[in-house]
């Protein structure tokens, strides 16, 4: 992937499947994107997962991120809370596409899906503490953090603290302008 990949949100489609098995499945970056035990998963499995969330609730939307026309990875919203209009991001890349800008991008077009056009004052996310290029591409999104959970998360053998980031709607719209 080049570092100006054109990146763009995008419905999921059958063509996706192989690398979306391929993400859900990788055992290295498991503690990063589960709170469940690591163990190999089945295409069985994997499949019956999508059954289940493509039923859930109209509350969570992913989108399949796009880099120069390769699907790279998915980025979320998800447990929105009507009433006080917030909910939590979550993002994930094949390996070959981290570290590269693409994830930041995504973030940033998630995070106008948020607040413009889902009228979103609040998101937040959790990463593990030791995902310091998360993190750090969170805080370019303008995730500011808010809290730890001390050694909340069994990660490759320790326990790790999860940090908790969010941003504001009217952090995002200051950022905006700044960006004009």
């Amino acid at each position: 992937m080049p570092r100006s990949a054109a990146v763009t949100l995008r419905a999921r489609t059958d063509a996706d499947l192989d690398m979306l098995f391929a993400l859900a499945s990788e055992l290295e970056t498991w503690e990063e994107r589960s709170p469940s035990s690591p163990a190999p998963m089945t295409r069985a499995a994997f499949e019956a997962r999508l059954a289940g969330n493509a039923e859930s609730s109209a509350r969570n939307v992913q989108f399949v991120i796009d880099a120069d026309g390769v699907a790279v990875g998915t980025v979320s919203l998800f447990d929105v809370d009507e009433l006080a209009r917030h909910g939590e991001v979550g993002i994930a890349l094949v390996a070959e596409a981290r570290g590269k800008g693409i994830g930041t991008e995504a973030m940033s077009q998630l995070l106008e899906f948020a607040f413009v056009r889902c009228n979103l004052r609040r998101v937040h996310l959790e990463a593990i503490a030791s995902n310091a290029g998360a993190i750090r591409s969170y805080e370019k999104a303008g995730f500011v953090v808010e809290g730890r959970q001390r050694e909340h998360a069994w990660v490759r053998g320790r326990y790790e603290d999860n940090v908790v980031m969010g941003l504001l709607r009217s952090e995002w719209e200051t950022r905006q302008g700044a960006a004009d």
